[in-house]
């Protein structure tokens, strides 16, 4: 079997090492092309890209897969099969139908929830209990196309949409490493969707971190672990962001959302809410680093009693 492998994040990785392991043939890698990032503004590879060099795997970037040179290499490669793993491009019917055995997604929901783009984020956000990844095959349309092997997975009150979206990499690899044996057998029956119930995502901002303090703390605390790493969870103190980087609902009579209170042992620091008050373990003031409440509150008191803008 011939696999071309398209992907850019973290997430992709364990699937395109796990398929090397096992011996299957990549013939190439598509990612996104690098990226100017940090404040020296250096050129950043993607992660796919990374490990794709480590394997010895050939490497294509193209800015724009619809001009016809691009299409004819990626035809000249003749994949057997094409697997997207977050490759952040929609592809076009022609490159769909490359390959005998078609084109597969690895997606981490459980589809047809949380079509799109930010489905792990969705996930914790909207308080789900479970999580997943699902396999599916291309179609014109957005995580539309038929479903072929799911696996579920709990959402840990710990999880972060980066810690849960690791663990969901990791699934997805093997579960791809199944559908692919069980393509080659033809012993696998595609699943249509139920579009009645499906839910999409869109594209995160950077201002959707802003915390609004009338909302419950137990919906705060699932915004700051769905927003983590990105965009965040920030409120502003002194003309200046200050990320809320880890924290957890707590009961308690809060009265005026947004004000900052004193908590006993190890927290240290509360912020009332519409509905009780979210216990702020980890904090990081613009242009400083993150650090404890504690530490935080030792060398800012006057933070104490202070109502946050919300």
């Amino acid at each position: 079997m011939r696999i071309v492998f398209m992907g850019t994040p973290d997430f992709a990785v364990p699937a395109l090492e796990l398929l090397v392991m096992n011996g299957y043939e990549v013939v190439g890698i598509y990612t996104q092309p690098d990226k100017v990032s940090g404040r020296g503004q250096t050129l950043s590879a993607p992660p796919i890209k990374l490990a794709a060099q480590t394997l010895n795997l050939p490497v294509y970037q193209p800015a724009n897969l619809k001009v016809t040179e691009e299409i004819e290499r990626l035809a000249g490669l003749k994949p057997d099969v094409i697997i997207v793993a977050a490759y952040g491009v929609i592809l076009t019917k022609t490159i769909l139908d490359l390959p005998a055995l078609g084109s597969i997604n690895l997606h981490p929901s459980l589809l047809p929830k949380y079509r799109g783009v930010v489905p792990v984020p969705a996930a914790i956000l909207n308080g789900d209990e479970f999580t997943g990844v699902s396999i599916i095959q291309l179609d014109k349309g957005i995580d539309t196309g038929p479903i072929l092997a799911q696996a579920q997975i709990p959402i840990a009150s710990n999880d972060t949409a980066e810690l849960l979206m690791e663990k969901l990499s990791y699934i997805g690899a093997y579960l791809l490493l199944d559908v692919i044996t069980r393509l080659l057998t033809k012993a696998i029956v595609p699943r249509a969707q139920d579009n009645s119930v499906a839910v999409y995502t869109r594209m995160l901002e950077k201002t959707d971190g802003e915390i609004d303090w009338q909302k419950s703390a137990l919906e705060i605390s699932r915004q700051v672990r769905a927003y983590q790493p990105w965009p965040g969870s920030y409120t502003r103190w002194q003309g200046r962001q200050l990320k809320i980087v880890e924290a957890k609902p707590l009961t308690g009579a809060a009265t005026t959302p947004g004000k900052v209170v004193s908590l006993p042992g190890p927290l240290a620091l509360g912020i009332e809410t519409a509905n009780g008050i979210l216990g702020v373990e980890k904090v990081q003031l613009e242009g400083k680093r993150a650090m404890s409440a504690g530490e935080f509150i030792r060398g800012q008191k006057q933070l104490i009693g202070t109502v946050l803008p919300t």
